[in-house]
């Protein structure tokens, strides 16, 4: 941020690949849009990442990527199938991985779960993000019983420390309880029971709670509510974030924010590339636009957050649907065009509205 009258950020967009260029889009529309009504400065870079990157500058994750993110505000990401997002992760050391769930009042009825089951849904999965079974020792090997391959998970203790400091502050922030999903009955020295615990000497009211990560998933399907902050291993909290899809009604709702110790982050949906729709211009971009509310809370733009949060809410509770939330009955099938310009209808017309109001209280 350069100015304290004036607010001025610098983002990277990279779109990556499939669906990731239609959302990344939409979403910057609607960003660019709120950034003018709240008057901050908005300027947007465009990187690379992925096969994208590789055909054209012949990496996955090339120097003039990075040399863009350096010294940006928040990267907004879409989508790549394999290659340059786990390097990019690690060069930032985007280690603490936020993914809310959170339940639409007016899509009660799109989760796989009954409405009572899932209504005021609010839980936040904070995964680990730069080490774990993806980063650990891995390859393929040989012996004299044949052809193997390994991956290895691996955790330092500080690295389960500092993400269960940050999974802390936030449980001691919302409802006070912190569920540590593990499999320490089969994983014996990863300990993360006993670290969480420990680090939760200096975070009085939050209660712990392990729980194995088997019947973690199966409590979540069948009691969801229970749940404020669950904590989870990389590969763990990729998996358990997927069920709030499931909770919520698609996985294309979903955003995270990836935030290092500085509070520089990448923001994107958690779905991959969908390259069977890609093209199509039918993708659900709330997932992404969610991720850019993560990056507007970062930045402490709360009012351009309860712009968008509020025009979302007005746009679903009239019906309109994209593709992935199955429309029916008196519900609006509708693109991700459509779906846009209808929220940038409404900002529009809480602006005029609120103008309204402030005109009215001068006259």
């Amino acid at each position: 941020m350069n100015s304290l009258s004036k607010p001025s950020y610098r983002i990277v967009a990279i779109h990556g690949e499939g669906i990731g260029a239609e959302v990344v889009e939409a979403s910057l529309k609607v960003l660019q849009y709120v950034a003018k009504l709240e008057k901050f400065n908005l300027q947007v870079d465009y990187g690379w990442l992925g096969k994208t990157a590789l055909d054209k500058f012949g990496s996955y994750f090339p120097k003039i990527t990075a040399d863009l993110c350096d010294g940006s505000d928040g990267i907004v990401f879409g989508a790549v199938t394999q290659g340059g997002l786990l390097e990019l992760r690690k060069h930032y050391d985007l280690f603490c991985n936020l993914r809310p769930i959170r339940m639409f009042d007016s899509l009660l009825d799109k989760s796989s779960l009954r409405p009572e089951k899932v209504q005021n849904l609010d839980i936040l999965v904070i995964r680990e993000l730069v080490s774990g079974i993806y980063f650990g020792p891995a390859g393929r090997s040989v012996d004299e019983r044949g052809a193997y391959g390994y991956h290895t998970m691996l955790y330092y203790d500080d690295e389960i420390r500092r993400i269960a400091r940050q999974a802390l502050q936030k449980a001691q922030k919302r409802r006070g309880l912190l569920t540590v999903a593990h499999k320490e009955n089969a994983l014996p020295h990863l300990p993360w029971t006993r670290l969480v615990q420990e680090e939760a000497s200096n975070f009085p009211g939050v209660i712990v709670e392990p729980m194995l990560v088997d019947n973690l998933a199966m409590q979540m399907v069948l009691n969801p509510q229970r749940f404020d902050v669950i904590l989870a291993s990389n590969l763990f909290g990729d998996i358990l974030s997927d069920i709030g899809g499931a909770l919520i009604g698609s996985v294309g709702l979903l955003g995270s924010a990836s935030l290092n110790a500085n509070g520089f982050g990448l923001y994107e949906a958690i779905h991959g590339t969908a390259p069977d729709i890609a093209g199509r211009g039918i993708a659900n971009p709330l997932g992404t636009l969610g991720a850019c509310v993560l990056m507007l809370q970062q930045w402490g733009e709360a009012g351009a957050v309860q712009r968008i949060l509020a025009a979302q809410d007005r746009v679903l509770a009239k019906g309109y649907r994209t593709a992935d939330l199955s429309p029916q009955g008196s519900e609006i099938l509708v693109n991700t065009e459509e779906l846009i310009d209808l929220l940038l209808e409404e900002l529009s017309r809480a602006q005029d509205s609120e103008f309204g109001v402030l005109y009215e209280s001068y006259r």
